[in-house]
């Protein structure tokens, strides 16, 4: 993954809780980045960058995730002052997303119809990454160049949110019953393709290499593992037994299907 400087604050995305900073960086690419000092702290960044990385590795779109260096001092660019307090306490490290431009979100009531394809491989990935805001009312999907694109992954791997060494692999085997909510079911006519294909791509080694990548200020020592290593072995561990654990969430993604067509 790349790291890049952010050189000019541009704006504030003021939907959703994280109030994302769009910047310029010294490659001249826009970035809509993730700071670690929002509201929903650095879990939230932990979780875009593996469950994007992720995504992608199984061939769904995702905008290019990069590590963005801020300086504390583009906070000064931003004259409301509860929106230059995340970027003031965000100095470091954080998470940014290819800005794409002339981007629109998903609409499931609009005429554009998803493959069936990316429609099951998405629903079967969120609940294997247990994302719980990929539904019609948040749908987290940009249309861009006539294809949807994954954006927001923030809410997945929730499990990680006051876990500890003592119950790292607590809700590995979660059916995930808010697949029947999931923005792109009705489409996901391909389901067992798809839980064949993730199964094939997202080995333990892929898993590793992306986990790897979260830099070590991200991963709180509150958490109580001995150290960074034992706590991205954690992460490892979760996400094997998930995907192990495979036909409980695929059978429970088919059962809501069947209930809704």
């Amino acid at each position: 993954m790349r790291t890049v400087r952010a050189v000019r604050y541009v704006l504030p995305f003021r939907q959703g809780g994280s109030v994302p900073a769009l910047v310029e960086a010294d490659d001249l690419g826009l970035y809509v980045v993730k700071l670690r000092g929002a509201g929903q702290g650095h879990k939230t960044l932990v979780a875009e960058l593996v469950a994007g990385e992720l995504a992608r590795a199984a061939g769904l779109p995702v905008p290019e995730l990069v590590l963005v260096e801020l300086d504390a001092k583009l906070a000064e660019s931003e004259p409301d002052p509860e929106l230059a307090r995340p970027l003031e306490n965000s100095a470091g490290l954080n998470l940014g997303l290819d800005y794409l431009p002339g981007s629109v979100t998903f609409d499931p009531a609009a005429r554009f119809a998803p493959d069936a394809t990316t429609a099951s491989r998405l629903v079967l990935f969120d609940a294997l990454v247990a994302n719980v805001d990929r539904t019609a009312r948040n749908a987290n999907l940009l249309q861009w160049h006539a294809r949807l694109w994954l954006i927001d992954n923030g809410a997945a791997l929730y499990f990680h949110h006051g876990w500890g060494p003592e119950d790292r692999l607590a809700g590995t085997r979660d059916p995930f019953t808010e697949s029947a909510h999931h923005v792109l079911l009705r489409w996901a006519s391909e389901l067992d393709d798809a839980a064949a294909h993730l199964a094939s791509v997202l080995s333990e080694a892929l898993v590793a290499g992306v986990v790897a990548q979260i830099p070590d200020a991200w991963l709180d020592p509150a958490d109580g593992f001995a150290d960074v290593s034992e706590h991205r072995a954690a992460y490892v561990a979760w996400l094997r037994e998930r995907t192990q654990a495979m036909p409980v969430y695929l059978e429970e993604a088919k059962n809501a299907r069947a209930r809704l067509v």
